[in-house]
This record gives structure tokens, sequence and C-alpha cells, in this order.
């Protein structure tokens, strides 16, 4: 009855253990800056590197390496058509294109990338549209930081969560 109880105890303990397994995040964080001098919008983007290169090879079954020693200009031109396709912006209703300026690797495994909106006058509002590798992991969240005339508001992008309207009146 003793070895029983012990073998049961040692399973209970290595069921409760295994549970709590390490399970990898899947987050991009973003910044969206008004700047009213330069009538610009400043965006910076933190996304993984192997998560963002899944996500464009399932998006445009190709593969890609993007952020790597490996990366061409095929691969920058695929992340410029992700990153257009996948994060838009519309101000006072009005969609404004995206220019992408560059990009840098972070730690070795985030790609930093620098995007702008110009000619932006007055925001009363902001519509965004954060798509990024969502279709690919359906646990992926994209949150994004918005400073608008020093008011700072955060949005949280899901799956069930892709876009949403910010006031400024």
């Amino acid at each position: 009855m003793r070895k029983i109880v012990i073998y049961s105890l040692i399973g209970l303990l290595f069921l409760s253990l295994s549970s709590f397994a390490f399970h990898k995040f899947y987050v991009g964080v973003y910044q969206v800056n008004y700047v009213p001098e330069k009538k610009m919008l400043q965006i910076t983007s933190r996304i993984f590197i192997d998560d963002l290169n899944k996500g464009v090879e399932k998006t445009y079954k190709t593969k890609s390496n993007i952020g790597t020693a490996k990366e061409d200009e095929a691969d920058i031109a695929l992340l410029k058509k992700y990153l257009l396709e996948n994060f838009t912006i519309k101000v006072n209703g009005q969609s404004k294109p995206i220019t992408f300026l560059s990009k840098e690797v972070e730690s070795n495994d985030v790609l930093v990338c620098y995007s702008r909106i110009k000619d932006v006058d007055k925001i009363k509002s902001l519509e965004i549209s954060n798509t990024i590798l969502v279709d690919w992991n359906a646990e992926q969240q994209n949150i994004t930081h918005v400073s608008v005339l020093g008011v700072k508001k955060s949005v949280l992008f899901t799956e069930s969560s892709r876009k949403e309207v910010l006031k400024y009146e």
C-alpha cells in the first residue's frame, strides 16, 4: 500500500511539473509617435525575426531570410510588402501611405523597423490596423503604444481584435 501512495505522489508531482513547460511568447511591440513640428507620425516596430520569417513564408509561399546574414534585396522587398499589407493607419478617416525607412537587428533575435507617415497636420482620430503575424499564429499579440500631443494610449491587437480607433479631441 505504501508503494502505491509513493508512486502516486511521484506521478502527480511529474504531471504537475510538466504542465509548467516553457512556452514562447508571441509578441510584437510597436510605437507610433506624432511629431507636430515635422507634421509626421514616426513608427517603430519590434518583431521577433524567426516569427517574422515564418509569417512571411506562410503568406507569400517563399523562403525568407529577413534579418539574417543570408538576407538579400528580395527579402527586404518582401518585408516592406508584408508590413504595408499588415500595418495600416488612417488619420482622420483617410488612409495615409506609410514609408519604410530602415531596419536593424537588435539582440540577434529582434528586427526593429522604422517607418513614417508625412503630411499630418492635425489628428482628430487614428484608425490603426495591426495584423502582423496574427494570421500565422493565433497566439500572436501586437502591443501598440501611441503618443499624440502628450496623450499616451496603448492598444493590444490579437486575432480577435485587429483594428482600433483612437480619438483625440
